[in-house]
């Protein structure tokens, strides 16, 4: 009940409310209305019965030093200025520490609905199959051996190993991999994945707490368990503000007989300008960086990536655009680019492949006119068939060519292997006796990469690649961005254990933009995600957002963070330095408590 109407009387409504009291108790006795003093009551009840919650709460639970916070000197200010009768000094002292806390906890709040998002992937149920029966169970139910059937569209319930059935399946909840991955009997599959096409039967490996996609929600738990706050700036200034302003209190009471000094002192030693810098700066901040696209979420993130040493990105999405485009059109017969693109689209246009899909779309930008298609198969994991004009043709991966018998001759291997170097997706095109071609397929990478780096270099900031893709495309785009250090074929518990590895050396930021990147970006020192395409539970779990997803605007954060905290630090240093003024005014009894806290919040 206590806690109830603490929060109710520290809310922006009711502080507003102490506000306009306030100053209707400093305006009335001015015009005539002696009566109108006591209006600052209103404004000591509203705004001071949640400051001395406040400080009693710490004195009871903090240990050692924090049991002294600026709560505790405001509360002990107001006490004072209510002791001699200065109703509107104490009720003023109380009014600037509400709306300081509430600034700052406008910058602090975030939002936890990314964990949820991550949880509700997870499937309700799974289909079991028994003596060739197939029977819909509850996940919980599921255990480890059991047969499973995962129907195409359908999301995988646990870890697992295929029995039966050839697929493709999109784990970029697990990897971040931009295509969807082929599997065959004996492949591992993850929970929280996507089964595309085939159906297939799995053995159950991991289930319950075990699977990876559990482990993943565990993760992203764990991360946002472990973040210590940072203690705020007045309560680690107050710690020695409380037994100062204390000592020369009783010191100018003591020599003077004049309490009336002794309480103006602690009016005056109250730090409100260290209640307010910190969240004004930062409210200011956050405002500019908004302008530019850049969602910040709380001040401890602006003020650490001013320190950050080390950025770890994902590729996909991040330094990519994370959407397949045809790059290479490689005819291996007689025929032309747009020949070869055109009875390849043609065929594809009736699958639902991402590589399939990416072709169709290559097609239609270009102008290409499609001819008409029959007896269209497709082989799910393999690759489709068409017969066009009275011909048969062929198209997918070389595991579906060597299958209808069609071998790569050391040309078109050579073609192969120098797009797998670089990190390239093919589908190869035959006419049922031949290879006829190639069309290659990549991520395309984002044209301000490469100076984005190469800026960040220039501030001493050193970047890693950490990506669930093969090495091959990692080492690919890295050579085009000028990225050195580079670690891939990563889970998102490796992504997390290199992140802790980094932190060894310094602080490091994590800048990605999938479900995969979630727990690296709560392990990190700062997190930032691609808030246009990124998912909902990166945004969430991410310090940092981008929402125009241009990356670009990493040196940008860097530069507002360590002017932020300038500005901070000037602020507080001046302020400081009025106090002093006004304290050693105090003790010459040339202030009083309602022309202390007047002139002390000016400066503030």
């Amino acid at each position: 009940m206590i806690k109830k109407i603490n929060d109710f009387l520290a809310g922006w409504p009711m502080t507003l409310v102490g506000g306009v009291f306030l100053l209707a108790s400093f305006i009335l006795p001015r015009v005539g209305q002696p009566w109108g003093e006591n209006l600052a009551w209103v404004c000591v009840v509203i705004c001071g019965l949640p400051l001395l919650y406040l400080a009693v709460w710490r004195i009871i639970y903090n240990k050692g030093i924090g049991k002294i916070s600026s709560a505790l000197l405001i509360t002990m200010a107001m006490i004072a200025a209510l002791c001699i009768g200065d109703l509107f000094a104490a009720g003023e002292v109380a009014f600037i520490m509400e709306i300081g806390a509430l600034l700052e906890d406008m910058t602090t709040n975030r939002a936890k609905k990314g964990l949820k998002n991550l949880i509700s992937l997870a499937p309700d149920t799974g289909r079991i199959v028994r003596d060739g029966v197939e029977t819909v169970v509850p996940v919980s139910e599921i255990k480890k051996n059991d047969v499973l059937r995962i129907l195409p569209g359908e999301t995988i319930p646990v870890d697992g190993v295929i029995l039966v059935g050839e697929t493709s399946v999109d784990q970029s909840v697990m990897t971040g991999e931009s295509l969807p991955v082929d599997k065959a009997a004996g492949d591992s599959v993850f929970s929280g994945t996507i089964n595309r096409f085939g159906s297939i039967d799995i053995e159950a490996t991991k289930v319950g707490e075990d699977s990876s996609l559990q482990k993943l929600i565990r993760m992203v738990e764990d991360a946002e368990r472990n973040q210590a706050p940072t203690q705020r700036i007045a309560d680690k200034w107050a710690s020695w503000l409380v037994p100062v302003a204390l000592l020369i209190a009783v010191i100018s009471y003591t020599v003077t007989k004049d309490i009336v000094r002794a309480v103006t002192v602690m009016v005056v030693f109250c730090p409100c300008a260290l209640v307010l810098a910190t969240p004004t700066a930062i409210m200011a901040a956050i405002g500019q960086a908004t302008k530019h696209g850049v969602i910040i979420k709380s001040g401890e993130a602006l003020e650490k990536m001013g320190k950050v040493d080390t950025i770890a990105f994902d590729k996909t999405g991040t330094l990519t655009y994370g959407k397949l485009q045809v790059s290479d059109i490689v005819p291996l017969a007689e025929l032309s680019e747009n020949e070869l693109l055109t009875l390849t689209a043609a065929a594809e246009s009736r699958s639902e492949h991402p590589l399939g899909k990416a072709i169709t779309e290559k097609s239609s930008s270009v102008g290409l006119t499609l001819p008409q298609i029959e007896d269209f198969k497709m082989e799910a994991g393999k690759g489709v068939s068409a017969r066009m004009a009275g011909t048969r043709y062929f198209f997918g991966n070389e595991k579906y060519m060597n299958e209808i018998g069609i071998i790569a001759d050391d040309n078109a291997q050579a073609v192969l292997d120098r797009l797998r170097g670089e990190g390239k997706a093919s589908v190869l095109a035959s006419d049922g006796t031949k290879m006829i071609g190639i069309i290659a397929l990549s991520d395309t990478i984002r044209p301000e990469a490469a100076e984005m780096i190469k800026r960040l270099g220039e501030m001493n900031t050193k970047a890693v690649l950490l990506t669930g893709d093969n090495r091959k495309a990692a080492e690919y785009l890295a050579s085009r961005v000028g990225i050195s250090e580079i670690r891939a074929d990563l889970l998102p518990e490796e992504k997390v254990e290199n992140i802790l590895l980094l932190k060894r050396s310094g602080k490091v930021c994590m800048i990605g933009d999938g479900v995969n990147d979630a727990p690296a970006l709560k392990t990190a020192d700062v997190g930032v995600a691609m808030g246009a395409m990124g998912s909902d539970i990166a945004v969430d779990a991410a310090d940092v957002a981008l929402m125009d997803d241009n990356t670009s605007k990493l040196p940008y954060l860097k530069w507002l963070s360590n002017t932020t905290i300038n500005t901070i630090k000037g602020a507080i240093t001046l302020s400081m330095c009025i106090n002093f003024v006004a304290v050693t005014l105090s003790v010459l009894g040339v202030l009083n408590p309602t022309t202390g806290a007047l002139i002390h919040n000016a400066g503030s």
